[in-house]
């Protein structure tokens, strides 16, 4: 498959519902520490939305349920691969998108045929705690080198004006989150980001 440039990661069904319809055509839906009912409520209505808009929904984490209500696209951080059924993933159909930070996780990822591969943070970023200083341009260099044709997804502090730096860097695609949903206007913003990525 060919992603699209432009790959927001929201924290809620209700972003999708606010956003997905402003043209975003992959998105990616992450929700940490959410009872199960919930969660499942949460997968069901980003599948309708994105089904609804023509986008391609990509489950973080939980793939079980991804798989049980019919999701079709999932995205594993290394130590989610440390626990999840990849032949179960596999057996279903769904593709796979995989976080790396370190040649030792790029070859794992690369060892599984991923429908891409993640590299971050290629930036500084506030969203989360991480071990990894910034990955920086030249990192994401070396990556498109060493990923051969899978896409390559750039992520970490990423923003519009740091959008073209990334493309120029080899990556395929660009992954946001709190450019977006902590801008004063996110809708504005996505018109942004699709004018930045089309």
């Amino acid at each position: 498959m060919t992603l699209d440039r432009f790959y927001p990661i929201f924290d809620s069904a209700a972003w999708l519902d606010r956003l997905v319809p402003l043209g975003i055509k992959l998105v990616q839906l992450r929700i940490k520490d959410t009872p199960v009912p919930a969660l499942r409520r949460e997968i069901r209505q980003a599948k309708a939305i994105c089904a609804a808009h023509g986008c391609t929904l990509v489950i973080n984490d939980h793939w079980h349920i991804a798989l049980e209500e019919g999701c079709d696209f999932i995205h594993l951080g290394q130590e989610d691969l440390d626990t999840a059924d990849l032949s179960a993933i596999r057996d279903a159909g769904a593709r796979l998108g995989v976080s790396t930070h370190d040649k030792v996780e790029l070859a794992r990822a690369l060892d599984l045929r991923p429908e891409y591969i993640a590299l971050g943070p290629i930036y500084p970023t506030i969203l989360k705690k991480m071990k990894w200083h910034e990955q920086g341009l030249d990192r994401l260099r070396d990556w498109r080198d060493l990923v051969g044709q899978t896409p390559l997804v750039a992520i970490g502090g990423m923003s519009v004006a740091r959008a073209a730096g990334a493309f120029d860097a080899g990556a395929d695609c660009v992954a946001a989150v709190t450019d977006i949903t902590l801008h004063a206007n996110p809708e504005g913003r996505i018109a942004d980001w699709l004018r930045a990525t089309r």
